[in-house]
């Protein structure tokens, strides 16, 4: 297997996603377990808080690769859009509860969930296809029709 630049690239995109799902991962659902949590019942298992977690975290990246195939078969995307825009919400709302009361901690408790949803999105948008055009039929030149004394027919003849 040859390592050319654009395999090279490729091969750094997934480990920079890889590296950035695990770091925001860990924190978007250690925030949503805690703010599931803080206003569960006395008593619930904390498993609930992470199941949670699970749910609101990867329910935008199932929607997203839906999204991608419903496209590809050119079926619409209504509702897996609208999985992803209130998943998307709900992590959100889950960074920002357990901020701090800034606008500092609101955008250093959000990094993590959008960070991720934007290298997402880069990953499964993908590269630009380079479409090549649809070779043009070449005509041959007509062959011009001459009469049987060597007189071009200029014009339909009508006799």
């Amino acid at each position: 297997m040859k390592l050319n630049p654009e395999r090279i690239e490729s091969l750094a995109l997934v480990a920079i996603l890889a590296t950035v799902a695990a770091a925001a991962g860990w924190a978007s659902f250690t925030h949503v377990h805690d703010w599931t949590m803080r206003h569960a019942p006395v008593g619930t298992p904390d498993a609930f808080g992470w199941v949670n977690a699970v749910i609101s975290e990867l329910v935008p990246v199932a929607a997203l690769l839906t999204i991608k195939r419903r496209r590809r078969i050119g079926a619409p995307i209504g509702y897996p859009l609208f999985l992803l825009v209130s998943a998307g919400s709900l992590s959100l709302a889950a960074q920002l509860a357990v901020a701090q009361s800034s606008p500092s901690g609101w955008l250093l408790s959000a990094v993590p969930a959008l960070a991720f949803m934007a290298l997402i999105k880069l990953v499964f948008a993908g590269s630009p296809v380079k479409e090549t055009p649809a070779p043009v039929a070449v005509m041959p030149p007509p062959v011009p029709v001459t009469r049987t004394n060597g007189v071009p027919v200029i014009g339909r003849v009508t006799r």
